[in-house]
Protein backbone atom coordinates (compact mmCIF):
# COMPACT_ATOMS: atom_id res chain seq x y z
CA UNK A 1 0.00 0.00 0.00
CA UNK A 2 1.64 3.10 -0.92
CA UNK A 3 1.00 5.73 1.97
CA UNK A 4 1.86 8.91 2.80
CA UNK A 5 1.94 10.75 6.68
CA UNK A 6 1.49 14.50 6.77
CA UNK A 7 3.19 15.60 9.83
CA UNK A 8 6.59 14.61 10.87
CA UNK A 9 6.07 15.52 14.69
CA UNK A 10 7.01 12.19 17.10
CA UNK A 11 3.15 10.47 16.57
CA UNK A 12 3.44 11.11 12.66
CA UNK A 13 7.19 10.07 12.34
CA UNK A 14 6.65 6.58 14.28
CA UNK A 15 3.37 6.12 12.55
CA UNK A 16 5.74 6.73 9.03
CA UNK A 17 8.50 4.11 10.76
CA UNK A 18 5.52 1.72 11.75
CA UNK A 19 3.97 1.66 8.40
CA UNK A 20 7.14 1.29 6.52
CA UNK A 21 8.06 -1.91 9.08
CA UNK A 22 5.18 -3.93 8.57
CA UNK A 23 6.14 -3.83 4.51
CA UNK A 24 4.04 -0.80 2.98
CA UNK A 25 5.70 2.17 0.95
CA UNK A 26 5.80 5.49 3.01
CA UNK A 27 6.13 8.96 2.03
CA UNK A 28 6.90 11.79 5.02
CA UNK A 29 5.51 15.01 4.14
CA UNK A 30 6.00 18.52 5.55
CA UNK A 31 6.67 21.86 5.35
CA UNK A 32 10.28 22.67 3.99
CA UNK A 33 10.36 25.40 6.93
CA UNK A 34 9.11 22.42 9.80
CA UNK A 35 12.42 22.32 11.99
CA UNK A 36 11.34 18.63 12.48
CA UNK A 37 11.68 17.88 8.96
CA UNK A 38 15.22 20.19 9.00
CA UNK A 39 16.06 17.64 11.02
CA UNK A 40 15.02 14.13 9.44
CA UNK A 41 16.27 15.45 6.13
CA UNK A 42 19.35 16.40 7.67
CA UNK A 43 19.54 13.14 9.85
CA UNK A 44 17.05 10.95 8.98
CA UNK A 45 16.36 10.56 13.21
CA UNK A 46 14.18 12.37 15.26
CA UNK A 47 16.20 11.39 18.58
CA UNK A 48 13.78 8.42 18.98
CA UNK A 49 13.88 6.62 15.89
CA UNK A 50 15.67 6.61 12.70
CA UNK A 51 14.35 6.45 9.21
CA UNK A 52 15.54 3.73 6.88
CA UNK A 53 16.55 4.80 3.14
CA UNK A 54 12.71 3.32 2.61
CA UNK A 55 11.06 5.98 3.65
CA UNK A 56 10.86 9.17 1.59
CA UNK A 57 10.65 12.71 2.71
CA UNK A 58 9.18 14.77 0.84
CA UNK A 59 8.05 18.98 0.80
CA UNK A 60 5.94 19.03 -2.05
CA UNK A 61 2.58 18.63 -1.11
CA UNK A 62 1.43 17.54 -5.38
CA UNK A 63 3.98 14.65 -4.75
CA UNK A 64 2.53 13.73 -1.21
CA UNK A 65 -0.48 13.65 -2.59
CA UNK A 66 0.47 11.02 -4.88
CA UNK A 67 -0.42 8.43 -2.62
CA UNK A 68 -3.73 6.17 -1.55
CA UNK A 69 -3.75 6.74 1.79
CA UNK A 70 -3.05 10.27 3.45
CA UNK A 71 -2.22 9.70 7.21
CA UNK A 72 -2.58 12.71 8.70
CA UNK A 73 -0.62 13.62 12.31
CA UNK A 74 -0.63 17.43 13.07
CA UNK A 75 -2.62 19.61 15.46
CA UNK A 76 -5.68 19.68 15.76
CA UNK A 77 -6.56 23.27 15.13
CA UNK A 78 -4.45 23.82 12.27
CA UNK A 79 -6.65 21.19 10.20
CA UNK A 80 -9.21 23.44 9.08
CA UNK A 81 -6.02 25.24 7.05
CA UNK A 82 -4.29 21.61 5.97
CA UNK A 83 -7.77 20.69 3.81
CA UNK A 84 -7.95 24.26 2.48
CA UNK A 85 -4.12 23.90 1.03
CA UNK A 86 -5.19 20.55 0.37
CA UNK A 87 -8.51 21.44 -2.02
CA UNK A 88 -6.79 22.92 -4.69
CA UNK A 89 -5.61 19.31 -5.74
CA UNK A 90 -8.63 17.94 -6.02
CA UNK A 91 -8.06 14.46 -4.70
CA UNK A 92 -9.97 11.45 -5.26
CA UNK A 93 -9.84 7.99 -4.63
CA UNK A 94 -7.96 8.79 -1.37
CA UNK A 95 -8.51 7.38 2.32
CA UNK A 96 -7.42 10.12 4.58
CA UNK A 97 -6.90 8.81 8.42
CA UNK A 98 -7.01 11.08 11.14
CA UNK A 99 -4.03 10.22 13.83
CA UNK A 100 -5.02 13.53 15.80
CA UNK A 101 -6.70 13.87 19.09
CA UNK A 102 -9.25 17.35 19.07
CA UNK A 103 -11.94 19.16 18.50
CA UNK A 104 -12.03 22.31 16.66
CA UNK A 105 -12.62 25.17 19.46
CA UNK A 106 -14.94 27.49 17.29
CA UNK A 107 -16.99 25.01 15.62
CA UNK A 108 -17.18 22.10 17.58
CA UNK A 109 -17.03 20.19 14.93
CA UNK A 110 -14.74 16.66 15.13
CA UNK A 111 -11.88 16.06 12.98
CA UNK A 112 -13.31 13.60 10.75
CA UNK A 113 -16.06 15.90 10.36
CA UNK A 114 -13.59 18.64 9.06
CA UNK A 115 -12.41 16.28 7.01
CA UNK A 116 -15.21 15.34 5.53
CA UNK A 117 -16.61 18.91 4.95
CA UNK A 118 -13.42 19.19 2.04
CA UNK A 119 -12.81 15.67 1.06
CA UNK A 120 -16.33 13.95 0.69
CA UNK A 121 -18.50 16.67 -0.43
CA UNK A 122 -19.05 15.21 -3.58
CA UNK A 123 -19.44 11.83 -3.37
CA UNK A 124 -18.02 11.30 -7.39
CA UNK A 125 -14.70 12.16 -5.47
CA UNK A 126 -14.94 8.70 -4.00
CA UNK A 127 -12.54 9.79 -0.85
CA UNK A 128 -13.27 7.97 2.44
CA UNK A 129 -12.06 9.33 6.00
CA UNK A 130 -10.75 7.08 8.93
CA UNK A 131 -9.52 8.00 12.42
CA UNK A 132 -6.71 6.27 14.14
CA UNK A 133 -7.00 6.40 17.94
CA UNK A 134 -5.75 4.57 21.17
CA UNK A 135 -3.10 4.13 23.83
CA UNK A 136 0.57 4.38 23.20
CA UNK A 137 4.04 6.36 22.64
CA UNK A 138 6.26 6.33 19.63
CA UNK A 139 9.26 5.59 22.68
CA UNK A 140 7.53 2.43 23.97
CA UNK A 141 6.75 1.11 20.60
CA UNK A 142 10.33 1.49 19.61
CA UNK A 143 11.63 -0.58 22.46
CA UNK A 144 9.25 -3.15 20.82
CA UNK A 145 6.43 -2.61 23.52
CA UNK A 146 3.31 -3.97 22.53
CA UNK A 147 -0.58 -2.05 22.23
CA UNK A 148 -3.61 -1.98 21.81
CA UNK A 149 -5.52 0.52 19.39
CA UNK A 150 -8.91 1.44 17.08
CA UNK A 151 -9.41 2.35 14.20
CA UNK A 152 -12.92 3.70 13.12
CA UNK A 153 -14.77 4.81 10.16
CA UNK A 154 -18.22 5.73 8.62
CA UNK A 155 -17.66 3.88 5.84
CA UNK A 156 -17.28 0.01 7.10
CA UNK A 157 -15.03 -1.14 3.78
CA UNK A 158 -12.98 1.44 4.97
CA UNK A 159 -12.48 0.81 8.61
CA UNK A 160 -11.75 -3.36 7.41
CA UNK A 161 -9.56 -2.77 5.30
CA UNK A 162 -6.63 -0.59 7.35
CA UNK A 163 -7.39 -2.75 10.64
CA UNK A 164 -6.40 -5.73 8.26
CA UNK A 165 -3.35 -3.79 6.77
CA UNK A 166 -2.08 -2.11 9.55
CA UNK A 167 -2.18 -4.94 12.21
CA UNK A 168 0.53 -6.93 13.56
CA UNK A 169 2.43 -8.25 16.72
CA UNK A 170 3.31 -4.48 17.84
CA UNK A 171 0.13 -3.12 17.35
CA UNK A 172 -2.95 -4.98 17.91
CA UNK A 173 -6.30 -3.03 16.62
CA UNK A 174 -9.81 -3.68 16.84
CA UNK A 175 -12.62 -2.39 14.90
CA UNK A 176 -14.46 1.12 16.18
CA UNK A 177 -18.18 1.05 16.01
CA UNK A 178 -18.46 5.03 17.79
CA UNK A 179 -16.93 7.33 15.58
CA UNK A 180 -18.21 10.52 18.06
CA UNK A 181 -17.68 8.34 20.72
CA UNK A 182 -13.88 7.85 19.77
CA UNK A 183 -12.93 10.73 18.59
CA UNK A 184 -14.91 12.75 21.45
CA UNK A 185 -13.26 10.58 24.26
CA UNK A 186 -9.98 10.34 22.44
CA UNK A 187 -9.96 14.27 22.46
CA UNK A 188 -11.25 14.34 26.17
CA UNK A 189 -8.52 12.62 27.23
CA UNK A 190 -5.98 14.91 26.78
CA UNK A 191 -7.81 17.06 29.24
CA UNK A 192 -7.99 14.71 31.77
CA UNK A 193 -4.27 14.41 31.45
CA UNK A 194 -3.44 18.17 32.04
CA UNK A 195 -5.77 17.43 35.53
CA UNK A 196 -3.52 14.55 36.21
CA UNK A 197 -0.58 16.64 35.89
CA UNK A 198 -1.73 18.57 38.25
CA UNK A 199 -1.94 16.70 40.43
CA UNK A 200 0.93 15.49 40.56
CA UNK A 201 2.44 19.13 40.59
CA UNK A 202 0.52 19.77 43.78
CA UNK A 203 1.48 16.28 45.23
CA UNK A 204 -2.04 14.55 45.37
CA UNK A 205 -1.17 12.06 42.45
CA UNK A 206 -3.03 9.33 45.07
CA UNK A 207 -6.37 11.46 43.69
CA UNK A 208 -5.63 9.85 40.12
CA UNK A 209 -7.50 6.97 40.48
CA UNK A 210 -11.00 9.30 41.71
CA UNK A 211 -10.24 11.60 38.54
CA UNK A 212 -9.77 8.25 36.58
CA UNK A 213 -13.07 7.03 37.52
CA UNK A 214 -15.37 10.45 37.69
CA UNK A 215 -13.94 11.59 34.27
CA UNK A 216 -14.72 8.93 32.72
CA UNK A 217 -18.46 9.13 33.87
CA UNK A 218 -18.61 13.11 32.73
CA UNK A 219 -17.10 12.02 29.28
CA UNK A 220 -19.76 9.37 28.96
CA UNK A 221 -22.59 12.01 29.24
CA UNK A 222 -21.28 14.44 26.63
CA UNK A 223 -20.57 11.07 24.08
CA UNK A 224 -24.12 10.36 25.05
CA UNK A 225 -25.60 14.09 24.56
CA UNK A 226 -23.78 14.16 21.04
CA UNK A 227 -25.30 10.89 19.86
CA UNK A 228 -22.66 8.39 20.32
CA UNK A 229 -22.69 5.32 22.69
CA UNK A 230 -21.73 6.65 25.98
CA UNK A 231 -19.67 3.35 26.77
CA UNK A 232 -16.86 4.44 24.17
CA UNK A 233 -15.47 6.15 27.31
CA UNK A 234 -14.71 2.71 28.87
CA UNK A 235 -13.12 1.53 25.85
CA UNK A 236 -9.94 2.69 24.05
CA UNK A 237 -10.06 5.74 23.29
CA UNK A 238 -10.46 7.39 26.97
CA UNK A 239 -10.42 4.86 29.74
CA UNK A 240 -8.09 2.98 27.84
CA UNK A 241 -5.89 5.77 27.22
CA UNK A 242 -5.41 6.53 30.46
CA UNK A 243 -1.92 4.88 31.89
CA UNK A 244 -0.85 6.27 28.29
CA UNK A 245 -1.68 9.80 29.57
CA UNK A 246 -2.57 10.25 33.05
CA UNK A 247 0.92 8.48 34.41
CA UNK A 248 3.39 8.43 31.76
CA UNK A 249 6.47 10.16 31.80
CA UNK A 250 6.27 10.88 28.13
CA UNK A 251 2.38 12.63 28.21
CA UNK A 252 2.81 15.92 26.92
CA UNK A 253 -0.28 16.62 28.54
CA UNK A 254 0.28 15.22 32.08
CA UNK A 255 3.94 17.45 31.85
CA UNK A 256 1.96 20.23 30.50
CA UNK A 257 -0.29 20.37 33.45
CA UNK A 258 2.37 19.75 36.41
CA UNK A 259 4.37 22.33 34.77
CA UNK A 260 1.60 24.78 35.39
CA UNK A 261 0.93 24.31 38.51
CA UNK A 262 4.37 25.02 39.47
CA UNK A 263 4.67 27.78 37.21
CA UNK A 264 7.18 26.48 35.10
CA UNK A 265 7.58 27.01 31.26
CA UNK A 266 6.31 24.22 28.97
CA UNK A 267 6.74 24.41 25.26
CA UNK A 268 5.81 21.57 23.92
CA UNK A 269 2.48 20.78 21.95
CA UNK A 270 -0.25 19.42 24.80
CA UNK A 271 -3.68 19.41 22.75
CA UNK A 272 -5.58 19.26 26.10
CA UNK A 273 -5.42 22.49 26.42
CA UNK A 274 -7.12 23.85 23.58
CA UNK A 275 -9.37 20.66 23.60
CA UNK A 276 -10.55 22.26 27.20
CA UNK A 277 -12.13 25.07 25.41
CA UNK A 278 -13.49 23.34 22.80
CA UNK A 279 -15.01 20.59 25.62
CA UNK A 280 -16.62 24.32 27.44
CA UNK A 281 -18.16 24.82 24.50
CA UNK A 282 -19.81 21.65 24.13
CA UNK A 283 -21.04 21.47 27.38
CA UNK A 284 -23.33 24.43 27.18
CA UNK A 285 -24.65 23.59 24.05
CA UNK A 286 -25.81 20.14 24.91
CA UNK A 287 -26.56 21.36 28.77
CA UNK A 288 -23.55 19.00 30.17
CA UNK A 289 -22.27 18.99 33.44
CA UNK A 290 -18.63 17.69 33.12
CA UNK A 291 -16.95 19.49 36.52
CA UNK A 292 -13.78 17.96 36.02
CA UNK A 293 -13.28 19.50 32.18
CA UNK A 294 -14.70 22.47 33.38
CA UNK A 295 -12.68 22.92 36.17
CA UNK A 296 -9.40 22.47 33.63
CA UNK A 297 -10.89 25.72 31.54
CA UNK A 298 -11.42 27.50 34.36
CA UNK A 299 -8.28 27.17 35.59
CA UNK A 300 -6.75 27.49 32.11
CA UNK A 301 -8.27 30.54 30.54
CA UNK A 302 -9.90 32.04 33.11
CA UNK A 303 -6.64 31.96 35.84
CA UNK A 304 -8.82 30.25 38.70
CA UNK A 305 -6.86 28.75 41.61
CA UNK A 306 -6.26 25.50 41.18
CA UNK A 307 -6.64 24.85 44.80
CA UNK A 308 -10.07 26.91 44.63
CA UNK A 309 -11.22 24.58 41.76
CA UNK A 310 -10.16 20.97 43.76
CA UNK A 311 -11.82 22.36 46.61
CA UNK A 312 -15.17 23.27 44.52
CA UNK A 313 -15.04 19.76 43.29
CA UNK A 314 -15.28 18.27 47.08
CA UNK A 315 -17.68 20.46 47.62
CA UNK A 316 -20.56 19.78 45.59
CA UNK A 317 -23.59 18.27 47.04
CA UNK A 318 -23.25 14.59 47.85
CA UNK A 319 -24.71 12.03 45.46
CA UNK A 320 -24.90 8.49 44.77
CA UNK A 321 -22.01 7.01 42.94
CA UNK A 322 -24.33 5.79 39.69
Amino acid sequence: MKITVIGCGRWGSFIAWYLDSIGHQLTVYDKADSPAMAELLATRTNGVLTYPESIKLSVDLTEALASDVIVISIPSQVLRSLMGEITPHKPQNKTFILCMKGIEISTGRRLSEITSEFMCADEADNNHVAVWIGPGHPQEFARGVPNCMVIDSAHAPTKQKLVDEFSSNLIRFYYGRDLIGNEVGAAAKNVIGIAAGMLDGKGISSLKGALMSRATSEVARLIEAMGGDMRSAYGLCHLGDYEATVFSQFSHNRAFGEAYVKGEKFEKLAEGYYTAAAIENLCRKHNVEMPICQGIYQILYENASPDDVLESLFSRSLKNEF
